[in-house]
């Protein structure tokens, strides 16, 4: 392979949810550069011949400035190494790829992006829903809490009813965050789901309403939460999933049958 730096997509955890070609980018890499959420299990198939560094930023507990990992991509790409940038999810969202690009630009390295499965896709895939849906959502908003000033959600008001809202790195502020939701005009009574690990062994989906929301107990990061009508439309409850009463259930259902989008495209009930 060419000498460069590769940006590549660990996906949300699970190995088998590496693209091809970020799989054969990591076997060929002389160097991983990863970040702290990076699982075991991906760190255990990159080939005992390459050098493996973490250079993650977790919980605000800096090891290594983003500048001095900017650099460290220089560096190793100039003494003729093959750098794989490993990122959990997908590089191009909350991944600070847009710095690291930059700098490799500026430096006049060659590089290039291995797009990844972001954690909101994996989440949903574990959680059985669809972020999307003719009914109920035709608009998916993804926003990190992980920021000064809260989430993001500051800027958003009069959110419309075909909305599903996707929260990465929400950490254990369940409280801002429930009274965020419901200042920018999301319901208590609307449905939400905490994941956290996605689609790996320690996988667990805790799932509640916008206003039960500061009751939760903290999940284990990495972890987000999905927020909409879609978020309670579930075909079946799993044994890690008995958080979900029925009766809740039966609230989000009713809840579906009314919400006008649902009556826009003339279903008069939930399926």
């Amino acid at each position: 392979m060419a000498v460069k730096v590769y940006l590549v997509g660990a996906g949300p955890g699970d190995p088998d949810l590496l693209t091809r070609k970020a799989w054969r980018v990591l076997q060929s890499a002389g160097v991983v550069l990863h970040d702290d959420l990076v699982p075991q299990e991906i760190l255990r198939i990159l080939p005992l011949t390459a050098q493996v560094v973490n250079v993650g930023k977790r919980c605000g507990a800096k090891g290594i400035s983003q500048t001095e990992i900017n650099a460290l991509m220089v560096q190793l790409a100039r003494e003729g190494k093959i750098v794989a940038r490993l990122k959990n999810g997908d590089p191009l969202l909350f991944g600070r790829a847009g710095e690291e690009m930059e700098a490799l630009r500026a430096a006049g390295i060659d590089f290039e992006v291995i797009p990844g499965v972001t954690a909101a896709l994996g989440a949903a895939a574990s959680a059985q829903i669809s972020l999307t849906d003719r009914r109920y959502a035709a608009r998916v908003v993804f926003v990190t809490a992980h920021r000064e000033g809260g989430t993001g959600l500051h800027n958003e008001r009069h959110v419309a009813p075909d909305s599903t809202y996707v929260i990465y790195m929400p950490g254990h502020r369940y409280a801002e965050l429930a009274a965020e939701l419901q200042a920018a005009g999301i319901g208590a009574e609307i449905p939400c789901v905490v994941i956290s690990r996605a689609t790996t062994m320690d996988e667990t989906i805790l799932r509640t309403t916008v206003g039960q929301l500061l009751e939760c107990p903290a999940a284990a990061s990495p972890s987000l939460i999905v927020v909409g009508i879609v978020a309670g439309i579930a075909t079946g409850v799993d044994a890690h999933d008995s958080e979900f009463s029925s009766k809740l259930n039966e609230e989000i259902l009713q809840l579906a049958r009314l919400h006008p989008y649902h009556d826009l495209h003339g279903r008069g009930g939930a399926e």
